[in-house]
Parts: C-alpha cells; sequence; structure tokens
C-alpha cells in the first residue's frame, strides 16, 4: 500500500521524525482556505506516482491572492495518468543542504537496505552512484552504531549535527520495523539554517500483507486516490486493476490471470481490467466479483477464466447461478472450467436459462467466442507480442553431472503443521489419497489427538523425534506461519514446504537469514507446493492433472502450473517434477537451486520454467543454466507480458518494476541463456514436444 507525501509526512512524524507543518485542501475548499502558517508556502499535488516536480505539480506561492489559482491549476492535472484530488500545502524551510535517506526491503539482496546519498531532490536519480552509500542491515541484529557513523561521515556534516543524525536513523528504522514497512524515503531530508533535520518530502509503502492482519494501519488509505471499482475490491478481498480493453476479465490465481490477459490482448479482445478472485475465495467474494465485473461500463462482453485447484469451479457456477436467478446476463459472458469440480460446474452453467452465457471447455473456443461477441473495432489498443526464434543448439557446456534420482519420492516421510485447521486436514486427506507418505502432524495444545488416523503433536521437535520425518508441509495462517517455518528449521527437516500466503516480507527476510546457515530447504511461501507424478505430493495441486513423465516444470503461479500441467498431459507430455517456488518477493529456493537436481536425474529430459514479470529469478536461471551446463531443453513462459508498469498484479511479487529494464529486457536475457521462449499459453504444448523430440 503506497501512502502520498501527506499520509507518509504522518506516519514518519508518529516515528518521532521531524517534518513540516502542513495542510491538505480538497476542491471544495480552496476558495477559503487560511493556511495556519506564514508566506511563502509551497503547494504540492497528492498523488501516490513519481515525477510530480517535473511534471509541474509543486508550486510556490509568495502572496495569498496566488493560492487558489494555483491550487486549481494543480487539482486540475493529470500525473502519470493519475488525477489529483487534493493538495497539500507547507511553509517554505530555510534550508542549509538537501540530503537523501531510506530504508528498502530490497528484492534483489534479500535484506533491509539503507541508502544514503550527499545530494537529493527532483534530480536524484542522475546524481551517479558515488553520491550515494548502500549497507545492508542484518535482520536479526539490526540497525548498528557504526553504520550510523558510516552514514553520518559518508554526508560530511558538522560535528554538531551528529546527535539529531542518530535520533533520525533509530526513529526511522524502529518506525520501519514496527510497522513492518517496505519503504521509507525521504527525499529530500533537508538540514534548516538552525540545524533541524527534516524530512521535506516523505514516501511510504507498506506491506499489504502486514495491513490486513493490522487493520488499524488502514487509517493511511487514501479511497480519493482511487476509483469506486478498486475501492470495492480492496474491501472484498480480491486484486482488481481497470485496463484499457473490452473484455472483463474474471479468473482464480494471479500467474494464470496475467496469462489470461496476455493472451486476450495479443488476439485482439483487449482486457478491460485485471481480477484475481484468489484461491481461497467464499461465495460473497465471488458474488462481489461478479458484480463489479458487470459493472464496468467499458466490458462490452465478460470472461471467466477458472482452474479449479483449491477453488472449486462448482462454487463459481453456483455463484453465477444464484446472481442472475434465472434471468439473462447484464451482458453477453464467455465461461471456461477446468480442473476441480469443472464437471458439476459446466452442469449448472447449461442449466441456465440465461440466452447470453457460453459455456465453453478451452481456450481455443473461448477467444473464437469473445471475438464473434466483440469485433475488432478500428483503432484501439494494440499489443506487439514478443517473440524469438526457437532454440535448436543451447551451447550449454560443463563436465558431465552425476546420475542421481530425485529426492522425493514415495517413501518420503511427511509431517503437516496445522494438520487440524480446515485448510490442512482438507490436504492432508487429498494427499494420503494421492499415495503421499504422512507419518504426523502438529498443532499447538491438540497433541494425543488423531486427524485421518494420523497422531497430532503439540511441537514439530516431539513428532520428530517420534517419526523423523524428510518433509514438512505448512498449513499455518499468515501471522503464526513464520514461527512455524523456524520451528521446522530448527529441527533440521530437509524440506519445508509453506503454503501459507500473507505472510509479511519482513517476516520473510528474517527466515531466509537463519535458514541460511541450516541444512534445511524451504519451498514457498505462496506456493502450491511439489509434485513427482506416480510418487509423492507435497502440496495442494490437483493429482488427477499429472502423468508420469520426462517434463520436468518449476513455477511461481499456482493456477497457472495447472494450465500447463493439463495442456501437457493432454499432449501426452508426462512430468518427473512439479514444484511452484512461491509467488511472494521473498522465497526459500528460487529456479537456481533446482538445477543441479535435475541436471543429474535421468528421467527429466526437458525443463518448463513459468515465470512472472517482477523481479530477476529468470535472468538469474539464465546464468545458472550456463554455470553448470545444463544439457537438456528449457522452454521459458512469463505471464503478464501486458501488464502495466507499477501496477502490483495479484500476489506480491508480481509487479513490473517502473525502473527496470521492462519485459522485453527479461525475455531477450531468457532467449540469450539458450531458453527457448514460448509466447503465449498455447504455445506450450507443441514447443514441449519438440523439445522433447530433440
Amino acid at each position: 500500500m503506497k501512502l502520498n507525501e501527506h499520509m507518509s509526512k504522518k506516519l514518519l512524524a508518529r516515528c518521532g521524525l521531524f517534518v513540516p507543518q502542513g495542510e491538505i485542501v480538497p476542491p471544495e475548499q480552496v476558495d477559503s482556505f487560511q493556511p495556519g502558517f506564514s508566506l511563502p508556502w509551497m503547494v504540492k499535488a497528492m498523488v501516490l506516482s513519481g515525477g510530480r516536480g517535473k511534471a509541474g505539480g509543486i508550486k510556490k506561492g509568495r502572496v495569498p491572492e496566488e493560492f487558489a489559482p494555483t491550487a486549481r491549476q494543480i487539482l486540475a492535472m493529470n500525473i502519470k495518468g493519475e488525477g489529483v484530488p487534493f493538495v497539500r500545502v507547507e511553509p517554505v524551510l530555510d534550508i542549509q543542504r538537501e540530503m537523501y535517506v531510506s530504508l528498502t526491503l530490497d528484492r534483489a539482496r534479500k535484506n533491509l537496505v539503507l541508502s544514503i546519498g550527499r545530494s537529493g531532490g527532483v534530480e536524484i536519480e542522475s546524481t551517479g552512484r558515488e553520491n550515494f552509500l548502500f549497507l545492508d542491515i542484518d535482520p536479526l541484529l539490526g540497525l548498528q552504531n557504526y553504520q550510523i557513523r558510516q552514514g553520518f561521515f559518508h554526508l560530511g556534516l558538522a560535528r554538531e549535527v551528529f546527535t539529531p543524525w542518530s535520533a533520525l536513523l533509530e526513529n526511522l528504522y524502529k518506525g520501519v520495523m514496527k510497522n513492518h514497512l517496505l519503504l521509507a524515503e525521504i527525499n529530500p531530508l533537508v538540514l534548516t539554517r538552525d540545524g533541524q533535520l527534516t524530512a521535506l518530502d516523505g514516501k511510504v509503502e507498506m506491506d499489504d500483507n502486514y495491513v490486513a492482519i493490522n487493520r488499524d494501519l488502514d487509517r493511511y488509505y487514501v479511497p480519493e486516490h482511487f476509483g469506486s471499482q478498486e475501492n470495492a475490491a480492496r474491501q472484498a478481498g480480491f486484486s482488481y486493476h481497470k485496463l484499457q480493453g473490452r473484455v472483463g476479465l474474471l479468473v482464480n490465481g494471479a500467474g494464470l490471470a496475467m496469462a489470461t490477459m496476455d493472451l486476450l490482448n495479443f488476439s485482439g479482445v483487449p482486457a478491460a481490467n485485471f481480477l484475481d478472485l484468489g484461491g481461497g475465495a467464499d461465495q460473497e467474494r465471488i458474488s462481489r466479483a461478479l458484480e463489479l465485473i458487470f459493472s464496468d461500463a467499458r466490458a462490452e462482453c465478460i470472461f471467466i477464466n477458472v482452474f479449479g485447484g483449491i477453488l472449486s469451479c462448482e462454487k463459481v457456477a453456483l455463484a453465477l447461478d444464484r446472481l442472475l436467478d434465472g434471468r439473462n446476463a447484464p451482458k453477453p459472458m464467455v465461461v471456461r472450467f477446468s480442473g476441480f469440480r469443472a464437471q458439476e460446474a459446466g452442469k449448472v452453467i447449461d442449466s441456465l436459462k440465461a440466452g447470453n452465457v457460453y459455456f465453453v471447455s478451452d481456450l481455443d473456443r473461448a477467444l473464437d467466442r469473445l471475438k464473434e461477441l466483440s469485433p475488432l473495432p478500428q483503432g484501439g489498443v494494440q499489443f506487439e507480442r514478443i517473440e524469438f526464434p526457437r532454440v535448436s543448439s543451447y551451447g550449454r557446456s560443463g563436465s558431465e553431472s552425476q546420475v542421481r534420482p530425485l529426492p522425493l519420492h514415495k517413501n518420503t516421510r511427511v509431517l503437516v503443521q496445522g494438520i487440524t485447521g480446515r485448510e490442512g486436514t482438507l490436504h492432508t486427506r487429498e494427499m494420503l489419497a494421492y499415495g503421499t507418505r504422512i507419518v504426523a502432524g502438529v498443532t499447538p495444545f491438540k497433541g494425543g489427538e488423531r486427524v485421518l488416523d494420523i497422531p497430532v503433536y503439540n511441537s514439530v521437535d516431539q513428532a520428530c523425534q517420534k517419526h523423523a520425518p524428510d518433509a514438512s508441509i505448512v498449513f499455518v495462517p499468515g501471522p503464526l506461519a513464520a514461527d512455524a517455518v523456524l520451528e521446522a528449521v530448527a529441527c533440521s527437516i530437509p524440506w519445508i514446504v509453506c503454503i501459507t500466503e500473507g505472510i509479511p516480507q519482513q517476516d520473510m527476510v528474517r527466515i531466509l537469514s537463519v535458514i541460511r546457515k541450516s541444512p534445511s530447504r524451504l519451498v514457498g511461501p505462496n506456493t502450491p507446493g511439489i509434485m513427482v507424478p506416480g510418487q509423492t505430493k507435497i502440496g495442494i495441486m490437483p493429482g488427477s492433472i499429472f502423468s508420469q513423465g520426462p517434463m520436468a516444470v518449476l513455477s511461481r503461479s499456482g493456477t497457472l502450473t495447472y494450465e500447463c500441467v493439463h495442456a501437457l498431459s493432454t499432449a501426452g507430455i508426462g512430468q518427473c517434477l512439479c514444484l511452484g517456488i512461491g509467488g511472494d518477493p521473498f522465497v526459500g529456493q528460487d529456479f537456481r537451486d533446482f538445477c543441479s537436481m535435475l541436471h543429474e536425474d535421468p528421467i527429466c529430459r526437458a525443463l518448463l520454467v513459468l515465470g512472472e514479470i517482477g523481479g530477476t529469478a529468470e535472468e538469474e536461471l539464465g546464468l545458472e543454466l550456463n554455470r553448470i551446463g545444463f544439457n537438456k531443453p528449457v522452454l521459458g513462459f512469463v505471464a503478464g507480458q501486458t501488464a502495466p508498469p507499477g501496477k502490483r498484479l495479484g500476489h506480491a511479487g508480481a509487479i513490473l518494476d517502473e525502473q527496470s529494464g521492462g519485459i522485453k529486457s527479461k525475455l531477450t536475457a531468457m532467449h540469450e541463456a539458450g531458453i527457448t521462449i514460448c509466447p503465449d499459453l498455447n504455445s506450450i504444448p507443441g514447443l514441449a514436444e519438440t523439445a522433447m523430440e530433440a
């Protein structure tokens, strides 16, 4: 959750930092506004996007008569596609020097990073690396005194400023940790003529996962920055963004939603919105999502694409049935179900009395029907499909690897943490039905009970002493999941699979710091788990879609994985391993960590990597493939190619950084590493079949 400058300064002030006095002025108060401070003053646009200074969104007022016309001019602006709901007015300070300070939870460095710049302001990006000092803050040790001194001497401030400098950094660090912030940036941090360090401007980003746990932080959310649909979606608990197309889109799972959005955009029926229903949606959330899609005036027709995993297709169909109540849909709809209870869902749709709801069995038929319902108009939004030639010779060379089968198999002993909860019990039953060897469960204060004839213990340590598990799967809610993972790490369980989504990012950085010194391997969080077809299932993947064979699948998305595995199995291409590394910014094992394992596995003949727009995991995989001389063909698909930069699409890791090289840079790096790029979902089975023949 991004905060505007006014809210950022409110939070910084509560943390003990000095900020200028300031007041918010909405449009209706412009003519009557009387500031409680003397001239001159600054009038600032309150938006969430950057670059407002260069765009003219910050102006100085020298006389009272200038305020109203200046404020109206700024309020009428559109900055990077964002309107200005109100302005902030604050006095002009007597500035001696401008600097830069930030604390950032850095995705690449997997750490909290303190950045200090000798100069700051609107031109900060052009000041060069020599302007900055970057210091990693150990998540277990915290901010150290020597780091405070390092920053001080880097700035070259006078000795008498050291005490306020120390107080500023200590208060900033405490505020970041207490509120689980992802970013706290002060640009510029100014030294006034009277020797005070003041946050002249501030930018704060909160962790949505932590906000969901601590609802009092909702006081920093400003609904005026968003439309009514975005606000309704946030209240209902699903991810929603307006786009520029014509087809309303409702999908479950961020990866599949992004891939479906891309497919529509490339096929000439562009998406009017992005809506990720999520895996655990209840009846109310599904109904609210449908109502929101129907209310979108830009959507000429609707496409529902659901692959049932945790979410039942039938549940979505029944919600639609109740909402329509025997009437036609407000707009023509194309509905496609696959996976868990898809047949039952199809029967519900077939029984509808609505004449404008069309049930289809696959994506090709869905696209054909959508093109009939929404013919391509003249002009409109156009998207360029990024394509590369198939890699016929990947040119990787390295020493011969040892032949070693995968370490997870039918005899792997599995422990279930959170076994007595609804999800834990449900998926324990599904794993047992698949043949997984579950030996014990853990739920504090439930020791001595049995679930599905599995013994339950109060602690992981007690379970390990009796059963020596090879793997643990975590079904513990977000606020408690980090502690559950650390408990498994403390017992040195070799494999830990954390299904939980919604773990605060600071908690994950702390876990990663501990696990680096441990023999345990963490998969996740926010992962569908691990599947070794015909051997074991340690996760929530629907077992019916898998078949045994030589293709390994590594993925960052659950429902996208199901979609692709189903397509592979239908095409007669079986799998030897399917593993989700997790969709969050900070995960345990990444793509690189499984390269050697698959390189040495005698059954694996090819690898399919299902990536997403955010982060650099796919580029780093390419480097690792070349480093070890991976001698098998690799295919790659990246969901979200048509995503707007800066928008978080679903889970926390699915965001294209506005400062990154963009999707083309990612795909080019993968291609240059010898990875055959799959341009869209429909191309995957054919390219996989060609790779298997190589």
